[in-house]
C-alpha cells in the first residue's frame, strides 16, 4: 500500500504564487484611442521544465526520466522610432485632442464642480478658443428630406410619395387577405 506523500515543489509554487497575488493590482482597460502603443521594448521572463527520456551518460538500456528546469529572462527591443519620437507623438496627439476639447470644458462651468474632471479643468484653464464654436442640431425628418432629393432626382420613379397612379395606397380600415394555408 503506497502512503500519499505531498508533493512540496507544487506546495512551494503555490504559495510562492499566493504572495504574488497579494502585491499585484487589479488590471484595467487600456484606452487605444490616445495611445501610440509606444512601448520600446519589454522584459520577459519564463520558467519551463522540459524532461528527457533517455540518459545519455548510461550504457544500460533502462529508461531514465531526467527532468530539466530552465529559468530565461529576455528582453526585446522593437524596430521603428526611437522611444523620444512616439513619446511627443503621442503627448502632441494628446494636446491636440485637449484643444479640440478645452472650448467645450470651459463652456461648462458645472465641470468644474464635479471633483471627477478636476485634471481635465486644470489642463484647460487658460485655453481661450479663437472662435467660438456652436453645437447646432438637425431639425425635421432626415428621412423626409432624403426621400424629397430622392423623388427630385429621380422623377419617373414609383414611389407613393410621387403622385404614381400605378401605385395605390388601399382605403382606410381595408383588411388584407390571410395567406393560403400549406398542406
Amino acid at each position: 500500500m503506497e502512503v500519499a506523500r505531498m508533493n512540496y515543489y507544487f506546495t512551494g509554487a503555490l504559495i510562492i504564487l499566493i504572495c504574488l497575488l497579494a502585491f499585484m493590482g487589479p488590471a484595467y482597460p487600456r484606452n487605444e484611442y490616445l495611445n501610440n502603443n509606444d512601448r520600446c521594448g519589454e522584459f520577459e521572463a519564463r520558467i519551463e521544465k522540459y524532461q528527457n527520456d533517455t540518459n545519455y551518460n548510461s550504457s544500460s538500456s533502462t529508461d531514465y526520466n531526467n527532468e530539466n528546469w530552465r529559468f530565461n529572462l529576455g528582453f526585446r527591443k522593437y524596430l521603428g522610432t526611437d522611444c523620444k519620437t512616439s513619446k511627443e507623438n503621442m503627448l502632441l496627439k494628446q494636446q491636440l485632442e485637449l484643444m479640440k476639447m478645452c472650448n467645450k470644458v470651459n463652456r461648462n462651468p458645472s465641470l468644474a464642480q464635479n471633483p471627477n474632471f478636476t485634471l481635465l479643468v486644470s489642463k484647460c484653464r487658460g485655453v481661450i478658443p479663437q472662435s467660438i464654436e456652436t453645437e447646432s442640431m438637425p431639425t425635421g425628418s432626415l428621412w423626409d428630406d432624403l426621400k424629397e432629393d430622392y423623388i427630385k432626382e429621380n422623377p419617373e420613379s414609383k414611389t407613393l410619395d410621387n403622385n404614381n397612379e400605378t401605385l395605390k395606397l388601399p382605403p382606410e380600415g381595408y383588411i388584407l387577405p390571410l395567406p393560403k394555408p400549406k398542406k
